[in-house]
């Protein structure tokens, strides 16, 4: 007949014997972990509430800086959609100009084209801020990025 295994905890240890044989627990473990972690959070409370609102104003921002680009963006398209024919035409406007006209029609219509996608990108990121979504913001990420390629291609090299 086997005999019985004893285990007892020592008080405050975490420690428990078996068969004469000493371990820790692995709840004691955990819960020191999750007591530390606790800590950690409740010390930089201050710095992660902070960075959260400034994220949100950024964001918010962002979206305001976007609005009066596209605004601006559709005014200039307009007039370029109107002067660029005539300036085609006019012999005493240098290539360059023209040119440089050219470019500039590029560069609105490609702001004009993108802005549904980048519109949603920041209301969707705003959003995740605000409700504290990490998934959301996670899925965004890629998002973001690839609204942040797409500005940095329309800005003119120098």
């Amino acid at each position: 007949m086997p005999t019985p295994i004893k285990s007892s905890i020592k008080a405050g240890a975490g420690a428990a014997k078996t068969s004469n044989t000493s371990y820790v627990k692995f709840s004691d473990k955990l819960t020191a972990s999750i007591t530390d972690i606790t800590k950690i959070i409740e010390q930089h409370k201050e710095m992660i509430d902070a960075i959260q609102e400034v994220a949100i104003e950024l964001t918010s921002s962002i979206g305001s800086l976007h609005t009066l680009t596209v605004k601006y963006a559709r005014t200039a398209n307009q007039i370029l959609d109107v002067l660029l024919p005539i300036v085609k035409n006019l012999p005493i406007i240098p290539k360059n100009v023209q040119q440089m006209l050219i470019n500039l029609e590029a560069i609105t219509q490609k702001i004009i084209d993108n802005e549904v996608a980048t519109s949603k990108t920041i209301s969707d990121v705003n959003s995740g801020l605000k409700t504290g979504d990490a998934n959301k913001l996670k899925a965004h990420a890629g998002q973001l990025q690839s609204v942040t390629k797409t500005i940095t291609s329309i800005i003119p090299k120098a």
